[in-house]
């Protein structure tokens, strides 16, 4: 008689056998029915997905949509409740076809008259006007025969990249040829918004800011914004001093490619660029200048100038975070811009250090300014 431990055993043994043996056939008849075209319902209604929305290419999020309904692109154009044939739009393209810009400021009420100068040279031109306000004073402006006319956003202290960021997105923007984002304490008297921007055209600007009157300025910090009377347009300046040693080897800021954050003008495509290189946190906008070259679309060299012949004067008037101009400067105020300042400070060192971690780390992206 056989110990009943070994038969334990070669039944287990057996068993095993037949396990495999099992999941042979198993293989076997899965790999027999996906070649004779039988698959499960599953990877049926997975492929058929994949098929149907696979097949051609989609804007993000639209993919349940058909294609002729879908408007990737908005606008800043005012729209009338009733009677369409009156749109601003209708009205924008017939009268300007051949350049669409918007002026966007950041405004307080303290800046009224000055802004309202400007904003009746743009609005002239049937150009969109855009204010962001940051003291919360919004009825101050209704008098105004052109505020209805003007788009009015509004929040408590807030600076004009913190609004460009959140709304002036490339989508929105597409419509426009060009953006001006300006300060609020600039003269024009001598500016003309449609002989600037032909401007821009022919010489191939992508960037440029009007230069500033030297005379009556009162705030000029760098030499290439100083509006030279013997050109319609330069690109670069020239300065021996160790400190500058700007020439026609120069390649970069700030001797040429180069403009300040005052009054900023771009084409579509470099505000496009733009808008990504705006830090959502870096409020005050500290070392974007050093940086718009990279947007320029080509060589900073040339697609980035300073505009002569339509010039503007810089006020220097520091109304955001700063005194009234009906009231006398408070010690408070005073306060508030050394706070201000240091803040921006802090936010330039910020700026740097990400520009330059961003650079580290991106493996695939080389400089295209390196020399």
């Amino acid at each position: 008689m056989k110990h009943p431990r070994r038969c334990g055993v070669l039944a287990a043994l057996v068993a095993l056998v037949l396990l495999a043996c099992l999941q042979i056939q198993y293989h076997h008849l899965k790999v027999d029915l996906r070649n004779t075209g039988f698959a499960s319902a599953t990877q049926q209604s997975s492929d058929h997905s994949r098929n149907h929305w696979g097949s051609r290419k989609t804007a993000t999020g639209t993919r349940g949509l058909p294609r002729g309904i879908v408007q990737p692109h908005s606008d800043m154009f005012l729209r009338p409740l009733w009677d369409h044939s009156h749109s601003a739009a209708a009205n924008h393209k017939n009268k300007n076809g051949d350049h669409n810009a918007l002026l966007a400021m950041a405004v307080g009420i303290s800046q009224i008259k000055n802004v309202d100068t400007m904003a009746r040279k743009f609005l002239n031109r049937n150009y969109a006007v855009i204010l962001f306000h940051y003291d919360g004073n919004v009825d101050g402006w209704r008098h105004l025969d052109w505020s209805d006319k003007a788009i009015h956003i509004l929040a408590h202290n807030q600076t004009k990249w913190w609004f460009a960021k959140r709304f002036l997105h490339p989508d929105v923007m597409a419509i426009y040829d060009f953006i001006f984002l300006w300060d609020e304490d600039l003269g024009v008297e001598n500016f003309n918004p449609r002989r600037y921007l032909d401007i821009m055209v022919s010489e191939g600007l992508e960037i440029t800011q009007p230069a500033l009157d030297p005379d009556l300025s009162t705030d000029i910090h760098h030499r290439i914004t100083i509006r030279n009377m013997m050109t319609k347009v330069h690109r670069r300046i020239y300065d021996n001093r160790p400190s500058m040693n700007c020439s026609d080897e120069s390649k970069g800021p700030p001797c040429t490619g180069w403009v300040e954050g005052m009054a900023p003008v771009f084409s579509r495509a470099a505000w496009k660029c733009v808008w990504h290189l705006i830090q959502n946190d870096l409020i005050h906008g500290w070392g974007l200048d050093m940086k718009l070259g990279y947007c320029a679309q080509g060589d900073r060299t040339e697609k980035v100038g300073v505009i002569d012949s339509e010039y503007v004067v810089h006020q220097g008037i520091p109304s955001l975070g700063g005194p009234s101009l009906s009231r006398k400067t408070s010690r408070r105020s005073l306060d508030l811009r050394t706070h201000i300042r240091r803040q921006s400070s802090a936010e330039l060192e910020k700026f740097k250090e990400r520009w330059n971690r961003a650079v580290k780390e991106d493996e695939e992206w080389s400089d295209p300014f390196r020399s």
